[in-house]
C-alpha cells in the first residue's frame, strides 16, 4: 500500500501537470464511467493530499477523491514536467542525507527495480513517456514514446487527459466525487499529517490520542485516525528508531517517546517525498547511503528482515502479524 510520501508526491504531479488545464475525463474500464462525465471538461483548480489520500479539486466545487489502497497506481504520459521543490531545471538532483551527506548533483544510482533513486518520478524529467506512481515507482518506460493520446492498457478505472499529460488510474480503493462539505468530512476522520498540519498542534493532538489508548502502539501507528501517512514500513521503522515493543499500549508509552515517534515521521516523511524511497537509515558516509538508495534491503533497519540478525545487536529480526499486516521488529533492542 502507497505510504504517505508517495501521495504527497502524486499530489505535487498532479499540481505541475494538471492543475489549470481543462481535462478529458472517460473510465476506459467503464466502472467509474459517470463520474468521469462529470469531470468531462472540467479545469482541475486545485490538489491536496492527506495522509494516503488525494483530493483534486475541479470548477463547480466538484472534487475527485483517491485512495489508491493495496493495489492503486496513476500512471502518468505525455509531458511530465519537473517539480521545482524536489528537482533542479535539467531534471537532476543532489539530496542530503539524514546526517548531512550532500551527493553530487549529476549521481544516478538505480536500483534493483530500475528506479533512479536520486531523481525518482516525485520531479521526473521533462519526457516523453510513461511513469508509474505507487508504492513500486518506476522510471520512465523505454517504449513509452508514441501515439498521442497514448494506448489505453489494462483496466484503467480514470483516464484524466491534458492537452499535453495523461494521468490513468488503476485499481484505486476508493475513487468518488464529493462535494466541498464530503471532503471536508472526510478529512475531519484522519489524524495529522505532517505536511498538512501545523507540526506543534500535530504533536499535541497525536500525543493526546495515543496517551488515552489502551491499544498497542503497533496498531495506533496504522490507524489512519490516529496519524494519517503510515504504513507498514514506517511503522516497522518508527518503533525500531524509538526502541519501542509494539506491543507496548498506547497509554503506557512515556509522553516523551510518542512525542519523538511524531517528530520523527515528521523528519522520515519530508525524506520520502524528497527522494522519493522510505528511507529510515541514519548516519550513513557516502557510500553506504548509495548503497541503501541502490538496494531497497539497505535502508531500513529492521523492515523485511525476518530472521536477519538485528543491525545493532545481532538478536533475530522478528516477524509476526499485527493488524493483519507483517510486522517486524527486534525484541532486544525494542524492549
Amino acid at each position: 500500500m502507497p505510504e504517505g510520501h508517495s501521495v504527497h508526491r502524486i499530489a505535487r504531479q498532479f499540481d505541475r501537470n494538471v492543475v489549470g488545464h481543462r481535462v478529458s475525463a472517460s473510465s476506459p474500464q467503464g466502472r467509474f464511467a459517470d463520474g468521469a462525465s462529470l469531470l468531462d471538461g472540467r479545469e482541475a483548480t486545485s490538489v491536496r493530499a492527506v495522509g494516503k489520500q488525494m483530493f483534486l479539486e475541479f470548477d463547480d466545487d466538484l472534487w475527485l477523491r483517491v485512495h489508491l489502497g493495496m493495489y492503486g497506481a496513476w500512471d502518468f504520459s505525455g509531458e511530465i514536467l519537473i517539480d521545482p521543490t524536489i528537482a533542479s531545471a535539467n531534471g537532476r538532483m543532489g539530496h542530503t542525507n539524514q546526517r548531512g551527506t550532500t551527493l553530487a548533483a549529476d549521481d544516478v544510482v538505480l536500483d534493483a527495480a530500475r528506479e533512479n533513486s536520486l531523481s525518482s518520478i516525485g520531479a521526473p524529467r521533462v519526457a516523453r513517456g510513461r511513469v508509474r506512481m505507487s508504492e513500486q515507482t518506476r522510471g520512465l518506460d523505454e517504449d513509452g514514446a508514441g501515439d498521442w493520446p497514448p494506448p489505453v492498457v489494462g483496466q484503467v478505472r480514470l483516464r484524466l487527459l491534458t492537452d499535453r499529460t495523461c494521468a490513468d488510474l488503476r485499481g484505486p480503493t476508493a475513487c468518488e466525487l464529493q462535494s466541498p462539505d464530503q471532503v471536508q468530512a472526510s478529512i475531519a476522520k484522519l489524524g495529522p499529517d505532517p505536511l498538512v498540519d501545523d507540526l506543534a498542534e500535530g504533536e499535541e493532538r497525536f500525543t493526546s490520542v495515543v496517551r488515552r489508548k489502551p491499544t498497542a502502539i503497533g496498531l495506533l501507528l496504522m490507524d489512519q485516525s490516529v496519524v494519517s501517512g503510515i504504513g507498514n514500513v514506517y511503522r516497522a521503522e518508527l518503533l525500531y528508531r524509538a526502541l519501542l515493543d509494539p506491543h507496548t499500549p498506547g497509554k503506557l508509552v512515556p509522553e516523551e517517546v510518542v512525542r519523538s515517534i511524531w517528530r520523527d515521521w515528521a523528519r522520515l516523511l519530508v525524506i520520502g517525498v524528497e527522494t522519493g524511497q522510505m528511507m529510515t537509515m541514519d548516519d550513513l558516509d557516502d557510500e553506504a547511503y548509495r548503497k541503501a538508495m541502490a538496494h531497497r534491503d539497505e535502508r531500513h533497519w529492521v523492515y523485511h528482515r525476518a530472521g536477519l540478525p538485528c543491525r545493532v545487536c545481532g538478536t533475530e529480526v522478528v516477524l509476526e502479524e499485527m493488524g493483519a499486516r507483517k510486522l517486524y521488529w527486534c525484541p532486544s533492542c525494542q524492549k
